[in-house]
């Protein structure tokens, strides 16, 4: 009895290093994919955030359209180009991950920035990615401002967890239109743009949009994320609009 226990034990054992490499080697092997995947997700938020691209189905016209579009660096707290890491290796802002950012303080994180060029070749907009809390999970987003860095040129959001019909509607073309053109400046104060409680709400300011009727707890997540990284950004754009001129054309 005890010999067959034994030989139980060693099945076991070989059984799950077995398992266990195999496992490892599909890893391996999907990666390549699943970077591939992760990537392409990055570029349509970031687009989607600009123009309608609904109707592109091509994963290589998006990644194209991009390229075409698109060009990013990276700053830090105080609005300054980070080129590399404390070993020398390059920055990528497509790679950094805002969500592993979040967890740091505000003054250590990396903050991508995606400008969107016109066929000029001028920077036309501006898209910031942004992290939160919102009811039950992870909330996240872009959102594209005019070259004047005040007017909202479009928004995206995402989550992990929302009620679907409620919170989950964040991620709706009706909830993310309701941005268009509202401002987060007012006489030069960074004020950000909040979502108000109810919906068809009158009297709303360039500062305020519908809320989602049933999803007030999101809809506060969302206003905290957009206060937070607006204002975790606003050095940058000083920094910009000090210099007379969209420096990063």
């Amino acid at each position: 009895m005890q010999r067959s226990n034994t030989y139980i034990i060693i099945f076991s054992a070989v059984l799950t290093i077995i398992l266990g490499g195999m496992l490892s080697l599909a890893s391996v092997g999907l990666k390549p994919a699943q970077d591939k995947q992760i990537e392409l997700d990055t570029k349509k938020k970031i687009l989607g955030a600009v123009m309608d691209i609904s109707n592109i189905k091509d994963p290589n016209e998006i990644l194209s359209l991009y390229d075409q579009k698109v060009t990013s660096i990276v700053v830090d707290a105080e609005g300054n180009t980070v080129e590399a890491d404390a070993k020398g290796n390059k920055i990528v802002a497509e790679k950094v991950s805002v969500q592993k950012n979040y967890r740091l303080d505000k003054s250590e994180r990396l903050y991508p920035v995606y400008m969107f060029k016109n066929e000029s070749g001028k920077t036309e907009a501006y898209v910031f990615p942004m992290f939160g809390a919102g009811l039950w999970d992870w909330i996240s987003g872009y959102i594209a401002l005019d070259g004047d860095l005040n007017t909202i040129r479009g928004i995206a959001f995402d989550h992990k967890q929302e009620t679907p019909g409620l919170g989950a509607r964040i991620t709706s073309q009706e909830i993310q239109g309701r941005y268009v053109g509202k401002t987060i400046f007012e006489a030069g104060e960074l004020v950000s743009v909040s979502m108000v409680k109810g919906e068809g709400n009158a009297g709303l300011t360039d500062h305020q949009v519908d809320g989602m009727s049933g999803a007030t707890m999101t809809g506060k997540g969302v206003n905290r994320m957009l206060e937070e990284y607006l204002g975790c950004y606003q050095p940058f754009f000083d920094k910009v609009k000090s210099e007379g001129n969209l420096a990063l054309n």
